[in-house]
């Protein structure tokens, strides 16, 4: 009988102190709430995803069909039914773009949180507990296992890829969230049988990332979950056999009737354009997560690093076969943090004083960018940054609202505080090497959501375009948009509050109005009995045209 290999790290009791929950319910809020007022749904996916939520919620499109312009999308139906519900619930009280990013905020909120409940009981598990010191003093296995789970969650909010994708209403974030929640279930089920509450929630999680258009991945999961299970010794994970395979099934049977089931692999992306994208997008969590593989690489088939390392592998897999997808990618997040977090034990003194200088620099330089720029938006000084924005976003009159520039002040007032806090004699807690890095990420994403909302919104959203385009259409009438692409369908619905027909054949419909998307120097071929009215684009785009016509 072999006697089981000494883990590497070496833990004292103060160094498990807990995160202040205050402090951690700060954190998750400055992350989680802004962007979620008081903005346009952005061209690209968001919008996209958005205009057929509300297509759903305004009965323009069957809820078994989603559709953009009478044009099924074929998209899943779990995703867009969460937001075309909260639309047609909250309609007329709460707009409907924000309506559609409650639920989502929501779900980004529960990614968070089963991450931190999926690192505690996976850290619980006696094979992670750090070794015990010869006279005492050693850190306590729960007190062990929450300076981890603090350690996971911080990782996630530091991590760059989140930042956007996670704030948008995409099908993608209810991916996020399922496999989120199957991770945690599946970590529960190391320390007590599989009742309801631990067998329901793995039987609905799985079923739910294959109706969000996730069903290859979901199996996936579901496969190496039941090796994991078959494999173990563990009588309580032995018996989640069961549930696992149930669910793997269900998942594979629900993909169907919802219209996720669709072949998107494509040809295999660069490695030089991979490795950049896992550089920056999985930012910081990828380094401590090689140094876990390496500090704890004797240990890797134990379950506290194989469930965490089940997902990254097959969402990074998932990523490579789509030729690179950061969607796809972004799946792995909460695996990685957590497999990050397992680092935190074994740092050097040194590597975390590197991550504490480079976070405080590379941050501090972020904010201050923000604040000029905004500062020569509102006041023309310094003169370059100001000629820059009119150049970039020609037409642009930044607005002045108190209370964004007071949040953003109380914002960068805490960034302060932490410096000085984590700069100070503050070396004994697990995650402090992680505080800087989260709070930074926070901090400038909160600045970005608050000082440069306005820009952001100017450049990114549809609305500037719709407002000089309404003026060439016939209120009450249709619109025929064929061949344009799904964010400008959604933006003459939504912005234009114009009944759209982009069907191939709209040119030849009962419209009166014709709108043509154009890129590049050729001119678009444009059916006969239309004459051109109109040319109006987007202020921050410069290639992409749109077209009016009239019926002759």
């Amino acid at each position: 009988m072999t006697t089981p290999l000494p883990n590497p790290a070496l833990v004292t009791r103060e160094a498990a102190r807990r995160l202040p929950r205050l402090a951690l319910l700060l954190f998750c809020a400055s992350y989680v709430l802004p962007g979620l007022f008081g903005r346009d749904p952005w061209r690209g996916a968001d919008l996209n995803a958005f205009g057929q939520m509300l297509a759903l919620a305004e009965g323009r499109a069957s809820w078994l069909a989603p559709a953009l312009g009478g044009v099924p999308t074929g998209a899943s139906l779990l995703p867009h039914w969460i937001g075309g519900s909260a639309i047609a619930l909250s309609s007329p009280w709460l707009d409907p773009a924000l309506a559609a990013r409650l639920p989502f905020a929501l779900l980004l909120a529960l990614t968070l949180v089963a991450a931190w409940y999926a690192a505690f009981h996976l850290a619980r598990t006696e094979s992670a507990q750090p070794l015990p010191f010869a006279f005492g003093g050693e850190a306590d296995p729960a007190d062990y296992a929450r300076a981890i789970a603090d350690g996971a969650l911080l990782a996630l909010i530091a991590s760059l890829g989140l930042l956007q994708l996670g704030h948008e209403t995409t099908p993608e974030l209810a991916q996020l969230a399922a496999l989120a929640c199957f991770q945690w279930g599946l970590s529960a089920a190391l320390h007590r049988p599989p009742g309801w509450q631990i067998g329901v929630g793995v039987l609905l999680s799985l079923p739910a990332l294959a109706a969000s258009d996730a069903p290859a991945m979901a199996l996936a999961i579901g496969i190496g979950s039941l090796v994991l299970s078959w494999r173990s010794s563990l009588p309580t994970l032995r018996a989640m056999l069961p549930w696992l395979g149930a669910a793997t099934l269900l998942a594979a049977l629900v993909a169907w009737p919802v219209h996720a089931w669709r072949w998107r692999a494509t040809p295999l992306i660069d490695p030089v354009q991979l490795v950049r994208l896992v550089a920056w997008f999985l930012w910081p969590a990828w380094a401590l997560t090689l140094w876990t593989l390496w500090r704890w690489r004797r240990h890797l088939l134990q379950l506290h690093l194989a469930i965490p390392l089940l997902s990254v592998t097959v969402s990074l897999a998932t990523c490579v076969l789509m030729g690179g997808s950061d969607r796809a990618l972004m799946l792995g997040l909460p695996g990685l943090a957590i497999l990050a977090a397992f680092a935190l034990p074994t740092l050097h003194r040194s590597t975390a004083a590197g991550i504490d200088w480079f976070s405080v620099f590379f941050f501090s330089l972020c904010a201050l960018t923000i604040w000029v720029i905004y500062i020569a938006m509102q006041t023309g000084f310094p003169e370059k940054p100001a000629a820059n924005v009119q150049r970039l976003a020609p037409g642009f009159h930044a607005p002045r609202s108190v209370l964004a520039i007071a949040v953003a002040l109380l914002g960068t007032a805490a960034w302060v505080w932490l410096v000085r806090w984590r700069t100070g004699r503050h070396r004994a807690a697990l995650w402090k090497s992680l505080v800087l890095p989260a709070g930074g990420v926070a901090l400038c994403w909160l600045l970005l959501m608050t000082l440069w909302l306005p820009l952001l919104d100017y450049g990114r959203s549809y609305r500037p375009a719709m407002e000089r385009l309404q003026r060439w259409l016939p209120a009450g009438a249709c619109v025929a948009a064929p061949g344009a692409t799904a964010s400008v369908v959604a933006a003459l619905e939504y912005h234009a509050r114009r009944s759209v027909d982009a069907s191939p054949d709209a040119a030849r419909g009962r419209c009166s109005t014709l709108v043509i998307v154009h890129r590049g120097p050729m001119q678009p071929v444009v059916p006969a009995g239309w004459r051109e009215i109109a040319r109006e684009r987007r202020p921050t785009d410069r290639n992409e045209w749109l077209l009016v016509y009239r019926r002759i």
